[in-house]
């Protein structure tokens, strides 16, 4: 980052806010991370799953956490082995999102890299992509994001590199050019929400020690089944993003049974099984935007899904003999969450 940007990074009730006042006071995103049905990895296509309550975040800094987390910096998240979570992104100003579970782009398949790719696209785009439910499977569909603990070999990063250090999400944020945003809302002339900001860390992760020699498990990311969601073709350009300006974070996953004994707060319910999503009536949800989407990542062809895994070693996900679909919500501007 330059000297002087004044680029601020926040934590406010659950929710990370990026902000770049000096490019415009509509410089403004906020990211939340919803727990949600993990689908069935039964072969079939699924549409969105319900938002059920959003994950509590805190600030690593703040708890006798690993060390290696307190270096990276960052915020963290309880979830259950095999649970499945999904991203919200809010927000009108347009900013390139580059998110990676365990240093390896969910968009691209590629390993972790700051620069924006323009000619492989490996972001995604705020005020163009409301979600994120997975890694990209493209052809419209994404591979579920579904946690299990480091040192199986279940996640995708473990597939990959062969080793388990980084887990979590590792989510960076460039905003759009000052004068593209000018123009565009000089043409649209569109009156925009502001969000305000507090402070949590800036570009570069703070570094505070404190001994500890508490356990943590960490969690990584593996592939769930498939949700049909297409990932967004920028439709801004490679060259409308201010690659001057960058805000990045890490989201470390803790193992929701550690929750307790590292915070002092009762661990979050268990997830909700295939079966009371059904017997419930929750509902499904489908979004068109009529566009085609990104090609898939040709790296993640040959990722074997946490179901896969499991099963491996005898063990069986709950759940993954599938379920029916009905209620199926078309979301023009809707909630996600919270309209049943």
């Amino acid at each position: 980052m330059a000297t002087g940007n004044p680029a601020q990074l926040s934590l406010r009730n659950d929710v990370l806010e990026f902000a770049f006042p000096d490019v415009s006071p509509d410089a403004q995103l906020r990211i939340d991370f919803h727990r949600t049905l993990r689908i069935p990895d039964d072969g079939k296509d699924y549409p969105l799953p319900a938002g059920l309550g959003a994950f509590p975040l805190d600030v690593v800094q703040d708890y006798p956490l690993p060390d290696a987390w307190r270096r990276r910096g960052g915020v963290f998240l309880p979830m259950y082995g095999s649970e499945a979570l999904w991203m919200q992104f809010h927000g009108d100003f347009p900013m390139a999102i580059k998110v990676a579970a365990g240093k390896i782009n969910a968009v691209s398949g590629k390993p972790w890299s700051e620069p924006l790719n323009g000619e492989e696209q490996d972001y995604v785009v705020a005020g163009t992509q409301p979600w994120l439910d997975g890694f990209n499977a493209g052809e419209g569909h994404v591979r579920q994001f579904v946690s299990r603990p480091l040192g199986e070999g279940a996640s995708v990063e473990e597939q990959l590199t062969g080793e388990a250090t980084w887990g979590g999400l590792q989510i960076l944020v460039y905003p759009l050019k000052r004068e593209r945003w000018d123009a565009w809302q000089e043409k649209q002339r569109l009156s925009r929400n502001r969000y305000s900001e507090i402070g949590v860390s800036a570009c570069e992760p703070h570094f505070q020690r404190r001994s500890s020699t508490s356990e943590a498990t960490a969690m990584g990311l593996g592939m769930g089944g498939r949700i049909r969601q297409v990932i967004e073709k920028d439709p801004w350009g490679i060259d409308a993003w201010d690659t001057t300006r960058q805000l990045r974070v890490f989201v470390h996953l803790l193992h929701a049974l550690d929750y307790a004994r590292f915070t002092g707060r009762p661990a979050p319910e268990t997830p909700v099984t295939a079966k009371v999503y059904a017997e419930q009536g929750m509902p499904w949800f489908d979004w068109d935007s009529g566009q085609a989407g990104l090609a898939p990542a040709a790296t993640f062809q040959g990722i074997e899904p946490v179901a896969q895994v499991l099963a491996q070693r005898g063990v069986t996900q709950m759940g993954d003999d599938g379920m029916p679909v009905s209620d199926v919500v078309q979301l023009r501007g809707r909630l996600r969450e919270g309209e049943w």
